[in-house]
């Protein structure tokens, strides 16, 4: 949460509420001021479903910690995909427009949301890019979260499904570590697996720790270096299409 992780800035409109932490010791405080701004965010989260809703549109709030691969997954899923997916894509980061020019160069609209000292996306943002970008009816919208296992697994962006990308660069315990993140999600994508040979990683711990955190997470392993596992992702990229954008 923001007031932990210390995000907190004036830069957005939620934000400028944790000024006030330093002025009162009372943790009643910070509990209220948190939950108000969850619960503006949450609201803004209804409108952006509802809109994605109506013109049929399937959200993916892709989420990760940095350096997981998201961003040539995405690039990769683009470009295979082109002639048979409409797409879009929201590029969320701290800062520069290096993974926004990366998904430009497959020829895909995308725009740019850059959050400063903040360390999520919120449905505000969103709501903001997509009045701008205006999605075709019946197309996919991918929206790559700032590289962060902890706020944004709070924030909902009014997303359709939460995927969540680990590597196996990474502890295989990240599951168990950041388990809002992968309770909040419906699948887990685990990148990178050319690399198994040569990294400490064990593929069966990391998929049990993920399924202790949340029984109904799909998970699919991938290598975008070798193409291993990208039908599975595409096949489900599919199944959710058809599935009127899989929203309930």
């Amino acid at each position: 949460m923001c007031a932990t992780c210390g995000c907190g800035t004036a830069d957005h409109d939620h934000h400028h509420s944790h000024d006030h932490f330093g002025e009162h010791s009372s943790g009643g405080v910070k509990i209220d001021v948190e939950q108000d701004i969850l619960y503006q965010n949450n609201l803004l989260a209804q409108r952006n479903r509802g809109y994605f809703e109506a013109k049929n549109i399937l959200a993916i709030n892709l989420v990760s910690s940095p350096g997981s691969g998201k961003t040539t997954l995405l690039e990769k899923t683009l470009l295979d995909l082109k002639d048979s997916m409409k797409s879009c894509v929201i590029e969320g980061d701290q800062q520069t427009s290096h993974d926004a020019d990366r998904i430009h160069a497959t020829g895909t609209k995308v725009v740019q949301i850059n959050t400063g000292k903040g360390c999520h996306l919120d449905a505000h943002m969103v709501l903001h890019a997509v009045q701008g970008m205006k999605p075709e009816n019946e197309s996919v919208l991918f929206i790559e979260n700032v590289g962060n296992l902890v706020c944004p697994a709070m924030f909902d962006l009014g997303e359709s499904e939460r995927v969540v990308v680990m590597s196996v660069t990474e502890g295989e315990d990240k599951p168990v570590k950041y388990p809002d993140m992968f309770h909040s999600s419906t699948l887990c994508i685990i990148n990178k697996t050319d690399l198994l040979p040569y990294v400490p990683f064990n593929l069966e711990k990391a998929k049990e720790y993920a399924r202790q955190v949340n029984p109904k997470l799909e998970i699919i392993e991938v290598s975008c270096t070798t193409g291993e596992g990208l039908d599975k992702w595409y096949q489900w990229l599919e199944s959710k299409t058809l599935a009127g954008s899989a929203i309930t």
